[in-house]
C-alpha cells in the first residue's frame, strides 16, 4: 500500500491525528523499499523509530495496532512501566521480543492451518467415515457369475464402497448433523505445578512448566459429540499434523526479525534523570535497559535467536510532567521521528461518535438490535454528547476519547437493563433525552468526577 492508501485505511477507524498517521505510513512504507534495495545495502538501513507524544485516549495505540494489521505484521504492545532493571521489581526487557517472537508463531501457523484447511477437511471427513462405517474386516467371498462370453466375473459391485460414498453424501448435506459418534481427543498433559523463579526470570519459570509438559505422556479420552463437531476436532488434528512446525518457526522468526513492530507506552513514565533518593531509582535504569533492544542487538528465545536491528519501535507518552528531553540523549537518538498528538475537540467528538467502522453509537445501535430494540441517534443528541465529554474532559483529567464510554453508558443505561422487556420497540436519542439524564450529574461537579 502506499503512504496515501494507509493513511486513507487509518482515516477509517481513527478521527484526526494527520501528522501521527504520516509519519507511520511513510515507516511501513519504507519496510517494502528496504525489501527492494539492493542485498549489500539491504542491512545497512535501519527503520525509523517514532515517539508519540500526547494525552491518553487520543489515539496512539490504535493508530500503531491498525498499521499492524494492515502490514499483516507480527505487533505487541507493552508497557514501559512494566520493566525495571533486573533485581528491582519488574519483568526482563527482553521479554518482550520473545513475546514478539510468540506472536509471529501463532500468526504464521494460523497461516499455515489454513493453507492446508482442505486436505485436512478432506482427512477428517475419512477419519470420520470410517467411524461412521468401518471398513469390513478380512476377506468376504462374493457369488461370480459367467457373462455371455464366458469370461467370470463378481456379481454386483463394490457394496463398501458405494455405501462409504452414499454417507459421504449425506455427510456433506447435513443429514447427519443430529447424530452422535464416539472419537478418541488426544489432550497434552499440563503438570499441576507452579515454578517460583526470581523477579524479571518469569520466563525460566514457563520455559519449565513447557518442559514438564513435554515429558509427561499424552493423555486420550473418548468422547461422544455430535457430527459437526466431531469433525471440526478432527479438522483441527488433521491441519496440526499437515503443518510443519520447522517451516513455521524459521518463517515466523524472519518475519518477527523483519517486519516486527513493537509499540511502547507510558514511556513518560521511565522519563527522568535519577534522584539521590525516592521510589524513582530505576528509572534511567529502564531506558539503559531498552536501549540495547532499540538498537539493535540479539534476544535467545525458545524458537531460536532473534534480531532486533529492523523492528519498528513505537514509543509513546502523555509527557504531562515530563518532556521528551528528560530521556537519556542516547534514548532520544533512536526514535529520530518525534510526532505530536493533538488534544480532541467537541468536532472530533462528533466525527469519533459518527464517521468510524466501529463508531461508539453504532456498536451500541447493534448490541440493542439483539434485544429486537431499534436505537436511533438524531445529530443533537450526537452534538450534546460531543459537548458533555469536552466539558467533562476540560474540568478534569483529559482521557481523551475514553470519556465518550462513559458518558454513553450513563446515558443509555437504564435503556440496556430493560432492553429485555422492551422487544420491538423503537427508541429515539435527542438532545432532550441526553440532557436530562446527563444534566444533573454534570451540574454536581464532585459527583461528575466520580461518574463521568
Amino acid at each position: 500500500m502506499t503512504p496515501r492508501e494507509i493513511v486513507s485505511e487509518l482515516d477509517r477507524y481513527i478521527v484526526g491525528q494527520h501528522d501521527a498517521k504520516r509519519a507511520v505510513a511513510i515507516a511501513l512504507r519504507n519496510r517494502w523499499r528496504r525489501q527492494n534495495v539492493a542485498p549489500e545495502l539491504r542491512d545497512e538501513i535501519a527503520p525509523k523509530n517514532i515517539l508519540m507524544i500526547g494525552p491518553t485516549g487520543i489515539g496512539k495505540t490504535e493508530i500503531a495496532r491498525r498499521l499492524a494489521k494492515l502490514a499483516q505484521a507480527p505487533f505487541v504492545k507493552v508497557e514501559a512501566s512494566r520493566y525495571t532493571e533486573v533485581g528491582y521489581v519488574g519483568r526482563d526487557v527482553e521479554s518482550m521480543i520473545r513475546d514478539l517472537a510468540e506472536t509471529a508463531i501463532k500468526m504464521v501457523r494460523e497461516e499455515e492451518q489454513l493453507r492446508v484447511q482442505v486436505k485436512a477437511k478432506e482427512g477428517a471427513e475419512e477419519r470420520l467415515l470410517d467411524i461412521l462405517y468401518p471398513a469390513p474386516a478380512g476377506k468376504t467371498r462374493r457369488a461370480t457369475t459367467i457373462d455371455a462370453d464366458g469370461n467370470i466375473e463378481i456379481a454386483g459391485s463394490d457394496t463398501h464402497s458405494e455405501t462409504r460414498e452414499k454417507l459421504r453424501k449425506l455427510l456433506r448435506d447435513g443429514y447427519l448433523n443430529d447424530r452422535e459418534v464416539e472419537i478418541e481427543v488426544t489432550a497434552q498433559a499440563a503438570p499441576m505445578l507452579e515454578v517460583l523463579t526470581p523477579q524479571g526470570m518469569e520466563e525460566m519459570g514457563a520455559n519449565m512448566k513447557e518442559l514438564f509438559s513435554q515429558i509427561m505422556p499424552k493423555k486420550s479420552r473418548r468422547r461422544k459429540l455430535k457430527v459437526p463437531e466431531a469433525l471440526e476436532i478432527l479438522a483441527q488434528e488433521e491441519a496440526a499434523r499437515l503443518v510443519d512446525m520447522e517451516n513455521v518457526t524459521r518463517e515466523a522468526v524472519r518475519r518477527a526479525e523483519q517486519s516486527g513492530i513493537v509499540f511502547i507506552d507510558e514511556i513518560d513514565k521511565i522519563a527522568g534523570r535519577e534522584t539521590a533518593h525516592g521510589p524513582d531509582v530505576s528509572r534511567e535504569g529502564v531506558q539503559r535497559d531498552l536501549l540495547p533492544i532499540v538498537e539493535g542487538s540479539t534476544v535467545n528465545t525458545k524458537y531460536g535467536a532473534v534480531r532486533t536491528d529492523h523492528v519498528l519501535f513505537i514509543a509513546s507518552g502523555a509527557f504531562h510532567a515530563s518532556k521528551p528531553s528528560d530521556l537519556i540523549p542516547e534514548f532520544q537518538g533512536r526514535f529520530p521521528i518525534r510526532v505530536e498528538l493533538q488534544a480532541l475537540t467537541k468536532e472530533d467528538f462528533i466525527r469519533i461518535l459518527t464517521e468510524p467502522e466501529n463508531a461508539l453509537t453504532k456498536q451500541y445501535v447493534a448490541l440493542l438490535e439483539t434485544e429486537r430494540v431499534q436505537l436511533r441517534f438524531a445529530n443533537d443528541a450526537i452534538s450534546a454528547m460531543a459537548e458533555i465529554a469536552a466539558q467533562v474532559n476540560a474540568r478534569s483529567e483529559n482521557i481523551g476519547a475514553r470519556r465518550l464510554h462513559t458518558v454513553l453508558e450513563r446515558l443509555l443505561e437504564d435503556l440496556s437493563f430493560s432492553a429485555p422487556e422492551r422487544g420491538g420497540q423503537a427508541v429515539d436519542i435527542d438532545a432532550e433525552y441526553v440532557h436530562s439524564r446527563l444534566d444533573p450529574i454534570l451540574k454536581n461537579e464532585d459527583l461528575s468526577r466520580y461518574i463521568l
